[in-house]
């Protein structure tokens, strides 16, 4: 189980995080660009991945880890039920949602 103050200690410790609103949840941001938003009244987080980190980190557990419905899933956001999720692998996806949003940000520079 991973604590919804864990979740954001994680984020904020990434270098140029800032924390932000976004519609009902909270919205982590690098560079202007999302890279987490976390639902604390669901108990859920949502990062952005790569199609292939993403279909790693489903691999985990679908029932977790798994894409958003619709477009959104196929551009990359996926679930994590914070409740049933070991936090090395949270963890790990938080990273990974970062430097993937990171590294995307440079590219277009």
């Amino acid at each position: 189980m991973v604590a919804v103050e864990e979740v954001t200690r994680w984020c904020l410790q990434m270098p140029d995080v800032v924390q932000q609103p976004h519609f009902h949840k909270a919205s982590f941001r690098v560079k202007k660009k999302i890279f987490a938003t976390l639902d604390v009244n669901n108990k859920k987080l949502v990062v952005k991945l790569s199609a292939i980190d993403q279909s790693v980190f489903c691999g985990y557990n679908s029932n977790i880890v798994y894409p958003v419905s619709g477009a959104w899933g196929k551009q990359g956001w996926t679930f994590i039920e914070l409740p049933k999720v070991r936090k090395s692998i949270c963890r790990d996806a938080i990273e990974t949602a970062y430097h993937s949003v990171l590294e995307s940000g440079k590219k277009k520079s």
